[in-house]
């Protein structure tokens, strides 16, 4: 028997305007990932952090990362964060961490993950957190823009709010291997090409200063690289000696090509596994 036209055509209707999405228990976590079609918000129950304590020459971005976050749980004013620079660095790391410090004070935080991808959901993700009583933390990691790419537009509804404004319980971290979140190469050639240069690169270019902290993560040296490794050793109980250690670590590196708190990880996790340690 053939379903009633009317019920037929109301199902294509509720398929191509849903019904508004109604917000998650979000006493059941402390993170969340955002996910579309359907728009929904998955909760995280074992969110994977690196210690703070073990996050090694970076403590100038860690110091203000976290006061400007705790300043944001305590319902004052906050600062949205860009955090840039090289691969491997620690600053995805850095921003779970610093989470999972406030948390550890005491303090309610939540925070959101949200993929580059996702972006021009991002309208509907800030209405369904707007005027809840929790405090969250929007989180985008490996931000960056390419060629004729207009997701950066609807990251504007993050960080200025369009005519509603950002909602005053959330704020938005994220991180790039970018400075201003797009190629170089991309910005010289606006600047070369076009009628009005300056007007031609502002728009995007002036993105990243959208972000009140912009906090920069350098390369590391090898005093950093292996005081990173030891502090490994001594948190998860893994024994070597120092010349051992050294001479094993530095090799591992230079089959690289790069030294990086990422590397030191890897090397790390080798090492536990040749000497029976889980992690």
């Amino acid at each position: 028997m053939m379903a009633d036209p009317l019920d037929r055509i109301a199902a294509a209707l509720e398929r191509m305007a849903p019904a508004p999405l109604t917000a998650p228990d979000f006493d059941a976590a402390d993170a969340f990932v955002w996910h579309v079609a359907p728009d929904r918000l998955e909760p995280v129950a074992d969110v994977s952090r690196v210690d703070m304590a073990l996050l090694v020459g970076i403590d100038r971005a860690r110091d203000t990362l976290l006061a400007n976050t705790v300043q944001f749980a305590r319902g004052l004013p906050a600062n949205n964060a860009l955090l840039w620079g090289a691969r491997g660095m620690g600053k995805s790391s850095l921003v779970k961490a610093v989470h999972a410090e406030v948390l550890a004070r005491g303090m309610a935080l939540k925070i959101v993950e949200l993929q580059r991808e996702d972006l021009p959901s991002v309208g509907r993700l800030l209405n369904l957190l707007r005027g809840q009583e929790a405090r969250f933390v929007l989180y985008c990691d490996d931000l960056s823009f390419g060629h004729d790419d207009e997701h950066y537009k609807s990251l504007k509804a993050v960080l200025d709010g369009g005519i509603e404004g950002r909602p005053e319980n959330v704020l938005f971290y994220a991180t790039s291997n970018r400075r201003h979140l797009m190629p170089r190469d991309m910005i010289e050639n606006e600047r070369s090409t076009s009628i009005n240069p300056s007007e031609a690169v502002e728009e995007k270019v002036s993105l990243s200063d959208r972000f009140g902290l912009w906090l920069g993560f350098h390369a590391c040296d090898q005093d950093a690289y292996l005081a990173m490794i030891r502090g490994y050793c001594d948190a998860y109980g893994v024994e070597i000696d120092d010349a051992t250690l050294r001479a094993e670590a530095i090799e591992w590196q230079a089959t690289r090509g790069a030294r990086s708190g990422r590397v030191a990880w890897q090397f790390f996790t080798d090492l536990a596994g040749r000497r029976g340690v889980r992690v």
